[in-house]
């Protein structure tokens, strides 16, 4: 574990995100970590493409919902 020095405006976005997505800040920087490294190493797909890949791998079945 290490240190990560980040802008004071970086900070107070991640903190706000945080509260949305109900993580804490730590938890939504290393979200946004591992899904930029995600993209950048796959520029071909979406991000719901990289969510839908993440959530097979980790073997959660997610349903499509299909409004009506």
């Amino acid at each position: 574990m290490g240190i990560v020095k980040i802008d004071d405006e970086l900070h107070e976005e991640i903190r706000k995100a945080s509260s949305v997505m109900v993580r804490s800040i730590n938890a939504q920087a290393e979200f946004w970590i591992k899904v930029g490294m995600l993209a950048e190493a796959n520029p071909n797909m979406s991000f719901s493409d990289i969510m839908r890949e993440q959530m097979k791998q980790a073997q959660v079945e997610v349903r499509m919902v299909v409004g009506g």
